[in-house]
This record gives structure tokens, C-alpha cells and sequence, in this order.
């Protein structure tokens, strides 16, 4: 029997009027998107905005999107982990400020995966990371990556394989055959005002990670001032809509709601990112990089839990914090970036490779509590120094960024040093410290604290 044609259009109608759409209008519209060419367009990107734009407005069910993310998850290429026989998970962050677990977390899983080979001798946890770059006031795992000599994020769906084999997990891009119904979406919804859709945004998320072919995912959503939704409510949906999606997909997902109204850990920015985690992994614990242990830990020991490795997340977070203070998980990292091409040298001495050409100190005009800062703004000022990108394809740079001096309740006195600015051009200095001195408010009394974790989501 001829199945009856499907038009774009009409699936727009449909949207909009607020009718459900049915799985096969749903799959055909996703299919018009990567199958079209120059020559033959199935459907135009008028009317991909079209139907942003209505499901923007009227939502999805649980099983349109479902289905939109299982059709988008299926439009290219996907990593076939059953031959590696092990168990496979990752971590993905909505993106903050100075956020960079996945360097600790990574290196972290896989060391306890490497302590316990599969009878085929693979890792017993593999975690094929598939990152992003920076846009808009939030960083990007890939652009902090790059800027270790040689170091290749590129690597293809068998070299994926091969890497996780061998280190038991990799860190790369998304490849332009994964999900490639999303590259489409993404750029549109950046256009058409409906970026901040719940359900685009769970859609786009976990098609990716989904097609990593995932045994487990754990979710770090951030809430705060910079955090990418804009209310605590909207944070707590759209985790809820992740971990519902993950689960019906058959992959155990848990979303942990985290602070960021303040940057993670001690520098923003790339390589001063990277820096900042080498000394962790080598045993040196700056104050400032108290919260990023933490809530790195915090998250391993989830992924540890869920893979099986402890019988709660606590002792798995224990045992993460074992595994980074014994060294190897700097071991595993060694193994990771020595086997995409990266040269493991610099690690030596991080702090002589970390070479600005300008910087400057911003001290505190008065003494008190440094009681808040908009830390979207605070993102935005590393963007304006060279770190961050405004759009997709802008040029970052590897040295920009902050060092911050004080966390939020910290005591300060006139005069003591509150952040440092970096940046390869000294005319961009201006701007970022004078949103700082906005952004960052000195009180007479301490401020309530909030905490770093807010909420665990499960599909319970």
C-alpha cells in the first residue's frame, strides 16, 4: 500500500493550529530537512523557521518529541558502542562560566574504567565525550581543548572507537554526519527567536548525545544568573524533559540542577581552563577551585553509580575524589591527549605556556562581602576580552580570560585584588573591566549563599 504524501506545509498548519503531530509527519519533515539539495529543496528554510516557530508556541507532547528527537538522532551517522562491550556514558553541561568538569571528569571515568577490564579487554566504563564550542557569554569544551599543540577534537566514528578502546574515553567535535538535522535547526533557531524552546532545546541536546549510543547520561543543568535559561522553573522543565526523553529512550538519564551565579572553579577562559585542571590532576588545590572539585566529583560519582562501579552516588563521588588526589586520573589524561595527537609536554610547566600579551588587576574599591555579580555579564566580559565567540565560525583566543580572587561571601579589604584580566590585544581591556566593576557588588554584610546543588531530577 502507497503511503500517502506528506507536505511540509501541512505539518506547519498543523502545529500551528495546535493539533498533535503524528510520527510519520514528524519523520517525514525531518527527513525533508537532510535529504534536500540545492537543485531539490523538500522543504525551505522559510518553512523549517515555520515550524520552530509553531512548536515554539504550542509545545510538544512527550511523544512528538520523542519522536522529533529519535528522527533527529537518526539523520546521519551514529557510534555503535556494542562491539566495545563495556558500559557507555557521558556528562553534558547547558553551559556556564568557567565550566569545565568535563576536563576532570572525563579523565576521571576513565581511569575507573581502565581499573577494571571487560573479558574483551576494554575499559569497563567508556565515555565518548562529544563537546561543543563556545557561543555567546558561555565557553566551549573544543575551544579549550584546542589549544593543546596538535591536539585533534576531529576524530572520526572508528578513530572514536579505536581512542575509546584504548584510554577508555575521547574527547571530539561532533562530526558532520552526526545528527546532522540539527546543524540545520541550531542555525535557524538562532535566527528566528526561538532558541530558548524547552523542547528544541531537549530535542537538540539529546538527539547528540543519544547518538553516542549511551548505556547512561548524566546532566549538569545550570540555574543562576548565568545560568542559559532565565528562571529556576524553566531550568527544573527542561531538565525534567531530558531525563523523561533519555528514559524513553532506554538510556538511564539523571540531571542535577547546579549553581552558576558565580564562574566555576578559578579561571575563565581556555587554556587558563585547561591550566586549571592540570594542577588538580597533579595534586594542586587552589582555594578558588574548591566548587569545580566539588561538584566535578559530585557528577563522577553519579556516572560511577549508574555504571555500576558503587552503590550510591556518594561513594561514587569518594571515589572520584580518590582517583583524582592518587594521580591517575592525570594519568588517563596523559593517555587521552597523547592518543589524539596532543602534545603531553606542555603539561610540565602549564603555567609558563599560559603567555598573554596583556593584563590587568581589578582591586576592590572598598572593603565588605563580596555579595553578587551577574555572572552572564561576567561571561560576556571574557567573550570581549578574545575568549568567546559572538557567532559560530569567529576566531577565539587561547589566553584570554579571568582569574577571579574571591568567590561570593568572601571577606575583602580596599585595594585587595578581586579579579585579573587577560587578553592578547591590551585595547580589550577596557570594556571587560568596567562590566566588571558593574557587575561586581561589595556590601557591608555578608549575602545568603546558595547552594551548589540544587535538585537531582530522576524519571522517579
Amino acid at each position: 500500500m502507497t503511503q500517502p504524501i506528506i507536505h511540509p506545509i501541512d505539518v506547519i498548519l498543523h502545529k500551528r493550529d495546535g493539533l498533535v503531530l503524528n510520527d510519520a509527519e514528524i519523520q517525514a519533515f525531518i527527513r525533508a530537512i537532510v535529504e534536500r539539495t540545492a537543485e531539490n529543496q523538500l522543504v525551505t528554510d522559510a518553512q523549517i523557521a515555520s515550524f520552530l516557530m509553531a512548536v515554539f508556541q504550542r509545545g510538544l507532547n512527550p511523544q512528538e518529541l520523542a519522536t522529533l528527537t529519535q528522527a533527529m538522532r537518526y539523520s546521519g551517522d551514529t557510534f555503535d558502542a556494542a562491539p566495545l562491550h563495556t558500559f557507555t556514558i557521558d556528562k553534558h553541561s547547558t553551559g556556564g562560566v568557567g565550566d569545565k568538569t568535563s576536563l576532570l571528569i572525563a579523565p576521571t571515568l576513565a581511569a575507573a574504567g581502565l581499573a577494571h577490564l571487560t573479558p574483551a579487554g576494554v575499559p569497563g566504563i567508556c565515555v565518548p565525550m562529544i563537546s561543543g564550542r563556545s557561543l555567546g557569554h558561555t565557553g566551549g569544551t573544543l575551544d579549550k581543548l584546542e589549544t593543546i599543540p596538535g591536539f585533534n577534537t576531529q576524530l572520526n566514528l572508528t578513530q572514536l572507537a579505536g581512542t575509546l578502546r584504548k584510554c577508555g574515553a575521547a574527547l571530539i567535535g561532533q562530526t558532520p554526519r552526526i545528527v546532522p538535522a540539527d546543524r540545520t535547526l541550531y542555525a535557524l533557531r538562532d535566527h528566528t527567536g526561538t532558541v530558548e524552546s524547552p523542547f528544541l532545546i531537549t530535542a537538540s541536546i539529546m538527539s547528540k548525545k543519544l547518538a553516542e549510543s549511551l548505556n547512561a547520561l548524566v546532566l549538569d543543568v545550570k540555574v543562576g544568573s548565568g545560568a542559559f535559561m532565565p528562571t529556576y522553573e524553566q531550568s527544573k522543565f527542561l531538565a525534567q524533559l531530558m531525563v523523561q526523553t533519555g528514559e524513553s529512550s532506554g538510556t538511564r538519564t539523571v540531571a542535577l540542577l547546579t549553581s552558576m551565579d558565580q564562574p566555576l572553579g578559578r579561571f575563565s577562559g581556555n587554556w587558563v581552563e585547561v591550566w586549571e585542571c592540570i594542577d588538580i590532576m597533579q595534586g594542586q588545590r587552589h582555594a578558588m577551585s574548591h566548587d569545580l572539585i566539588e561538584i566535578s566529583n559530585i557528577l563522577s560519582g553519579w556516572m560511577l553509580h549508574l555504571a555500576g562501579r558503587t552503590t550510591t552516588p556518594e561513594e561514587g563521588a569518594t571515589l572520584a575524589d580518590q582517583i583524582l588526589q592518587s594521580g591517575e586520573a592525570y594519568k588517563a589524561w596523559l593517555k587521552i591527549i597523547a592518543a589524539q595527537g596532543g602534545d603531553t609536554s606542555i603539561f610540565q610547566n602549564p603555567s609558563a605556556f599560559h603567555k598573554p600579551k596583556a593584563s590587568r588587576i581589578l582591586k576592590a574599591e572598598t572593603s565588605g562581602y563580596l555579595a553578587s555579580m551577574d555572572c552572564k555579564q561576567v561571561g560576556w566580559a571574557v567573550q570581549r576580552l578574545g575568549a568567546g565567540r559572538a557567532k559560530p565560525g569567529d576566531p577565539v583566543s587561547a589566553h584570554a580570560g579571568i582569574e577571579m580572587h574571591a568567590k561570593l561571601g568572601d571577606k575583602l579589604e580596599a585595594g585587595q585584588p578581586l579579579a585579573t584580566l587577560f587578553s592578547e590585544d591590551p585595547a580589550l581591556l577596557d570594556e571587560p573591566e568596567h562590566m566588571l566593576r558593574e557587575t561586581l557588588e561589595i556590601t557591608a554584610a555578608p549575602p545568603a549563599l546558595q547552594p551548589l546543588i540544587h535538585e537531582i531530577v530522576t524519571k522517579n
